[in-house]
């Protein structure tokens, strides 16, 4: 079984090239800048990425 993860752009990303990537992990996801994708990636467990998601879409990082 393969190790490789399978990276994707997040939707929240919009058109630009400054991009995060996603993978997902068993129950877990990890998150990386495109710019840099040799570099080290961060892991949240699957509650606080759905947690971190919900409140971006509802706006709260908002100044």
């Amino acid at each position: 079984m393969s190790d490789q993860k399978v990276w994707r752009k997040s939707s929240y990303s919009g058109v630009n090239t400054n991009c995060v990537e996603v993978a997902d992990l068993p129950g877990a996801s990890a998150v990386r800048d495109s710019k840099h994708p040799d570099a080290a990636a961060l892991a949240f467990p699957a509650a606080e990425w759905r947690a971190f998601v919900a409140s971006v879409s509802w706006n709260e990082f908002e100044g």
